[in-house]
């Protein structure tokens, strides 16, 4: 038993997770203020969400072998300590070069944080339980956030939205190094020596949740570009939004509720198949109800999904180490997913991204076919 188990510590590991998967929330946000306010084409706005990503993958594959040897809070609080001086110097650039350090400063110093906050819900008593209450607590920020930020950002200029970025990784700073759980016991090196390797089961399940990864950055980072570009106003475009921060409500408790009606298994197989579906409705059908309807359930797939996938990895790797690369697995898929759909619409036009998706989804069957939990042998007495 942890901290983990205790609400104080629960508390830090919701902010933790809202802060951490920021990129899940803003996307449309982020890189609609890099095209309109700083005047980048959609590859480079691509690019430099990418670049966040892809500090964020480096950190936490650095971490996430180290887990269990890691102060966990010192870690956690300065990652999101450093990741708000990061986006405090952002909105302060105008210019590519500059922004991209930036950005690749913040990814690092989220990566490192977020590296330990998705290990530590990986060793609570129950990582599907634990990780659904973190998935809530982010559908409540995703509402607070849609509903403000666009119209903030609208109103005073894409600099506020690093503003934005940085009051939130300054709370959880203060509340990581506050509440951060923290082990009763000293979890050494024992999992790394009863683990030595991760299975093929266990590569295989995060190469799935990576592709995902890519799908979900790949329409969601061009959902309120593809709105724009076809003609429905920011306000439009901003309720819906909202309604995708109400939606992902639904999937935590909803993901809870079936943990034990529905095998793990049949939805991370299930999911890639919808997620498919749906990005194609949102890049190819120029008809409003298609647009709002696919794109206020599309994320609501990826937390759905990504719950039951937690929740595998956690029995087929008990050591945490898997967990904790958990923003390796989505921000490595994710930071392709920006600047590749950024260069597909450059060049072919919004349509190419739902070809792309099709591909990675049927990747990520693939995959996910192969994460399954062996069956223990009878012993023979």
């Amino acid at each position: 038993m942890t901290t983990t188990e205790k609400w104080p510590g629960r508390v830090a590991l919701m902010v933790g997770h809202c802060a951490g998967m920021v990129d899940l929330v803003a996307l449309p946000v982020w890189v609609g203020a890099l095209i309109s306010f700083y005047g980048f084409d959609p590859q480079q706005a691509g690019g430099l969400v990418s670049l966040f990503l892809i500090g964020a993958v480096a950190a936490s594959l650095y971490f996430a072998p180290r887990f269990n040897r890691l102060n966990r809070r010192l870690v956690a609080a300065l990652g999101f300590g450093g990741a708000a001086l990061a986006f405090g110097m952002a909105s302060l650039q105008t210019g590519f070069a500059a922004m991209a350090i930036c950005h690749a400063a913040a990814g690092l110093a989220v990566g490192s944080a977020l590296s330990v906050t998705h290990g530590t819900i990986g060793r609570a008593a129950n990582p599907h339980r634990m990780f659904a209450m973190v998935g809530l607590a982010l559908g409540i920020f995703a509402i607070g956030f849609m509903g403000a930020t666009p119209n903030l950002v609208a109103a005073l200029g894409g600099a506020v939205l690093f503003k934005v970025f940085a009051g939130v990784m300054a709370v959880a700073a203060i509340v990581s190094a506050l509440l951060f759980p923290l082990p009763d016991h000293e979890q050494g090196t024992e999992f790394d020596i009863a683990h030595p390797r991760l299975s093929g089961a266990v590569w295989a399940g995060m190469i799935g949740v990576g592709l995902m990864g890519v799908n979900q950055a790949m329409v969601f980072s061009f959902f309120e570009r593809i709105g724009a570009d076809r003609g429905y106003g920011v306000e439009t475009i901003a309720i819906i939004l909202v309604a995708v921060g109400f939606v992902n409500l639904i999937a935590p408790p909803l993901a809870v509720f079936l943990e034990r009606r529905i095998g793990a298994q049949r939805v991370v197989m299930t999911g890639p198949a919808v997620q498919a579906v749906l990005a194609l409705v949102i890049t190819t059908v120029v008809a409003f109800p298609a647009y709002a309807g696919a794109g206020s359930v599309f994320v609501f797939v990826m937390i759905f999904t990504h719950t039951f996938a937690f929740g595998l990895l956690s029995r087929l790797d008990p050591s945490g180490r898997a967990l904790a690369a958990t923003p390796a697995m989505l921000m490595i898929g994710a930071a392709v997913g920006p600047i590749l759909g950024g260069t597909l619409v450059k060049f072919s036009g919004y349509p190419a991204i739902g070809v792309a998706v099709v591909i990675c989804a049927s990747l990520a069957i693939v995959s996910f076919s192969r994460a399954r939990l062996q069956p223990v042998d009878a012993v023979t007495p």
